[in-house]
């Protein structure tokens, strides 16, 4: 797991979004396996799950109709499963957005500023969610202001 940091500006979203391969190089290459991402993006697209500042919630959709029950119940949203998405707060919301790439059950895990609008019980679930995808061999690179209780993180300072 590598945790970016920095201030505002600094270029944590820019480089997120440049290694999911939504905003192109302005020179060098990148690698996957040494091979180049940007020769086949929808390759590399498969392999990623991205999640960005906004929770691409869709309001009239019920929480269900979002991700299987078991993604839901990863994050503590089980009991809101029939529940509309527009009536969950904010924090419910970026909760569902984390439920979706855990969902995806990707290799690679792009986030950024993934526990804004979250309470201290749902930074701990989502820092379980993260040692569990590391566990089975996954990677995260994640973008944040929030100290996260995770051992063997490496942390690069923009």
């Amino acid at each position: 797991m590598l945790l970016l940091r920095g201030a505002n500006g600094a270029g944590k979203s820019s480089l997120l979004r440049t290694l999911a391969g939504l905003t192109p190089l302005a020179s060098g290459t990148l690698l996957w396996n040494n091979e180049p991402v940007l020769a086949d993006l929808p390759t590399h697209a498969a392999r990623l799950a991205w999640l960005g500042h906004l929770d691409a919630v869709k309001p009239a959709l019920r929480t269900d109709e979002h991700v299987p029950l078991s993604a839901l119940e990863a994050v503590g949203l089980a009991r809101f499963a029939a529940l509309p998405a527009r009536l969950l707060s904010a924090g419910q919301k970026r909760r569902l957005a984390i439920a979706r790439v855990v969902a995806a059950n990707r290799p690679l895990w792009l986030l950024d500023e993934p526990t804004t609008g979250l309470d201290s019980e749902s930074v701990t679930r989502f820092c379980h969610l993260c040692q569990a995808h590391r566990a089975t061999g996954g990677l995260i690179i994640a973008s944040t202001h929030t100290p996260l209780d995770l051992p063997d993180t490496q942390i690069l300072t923009l």
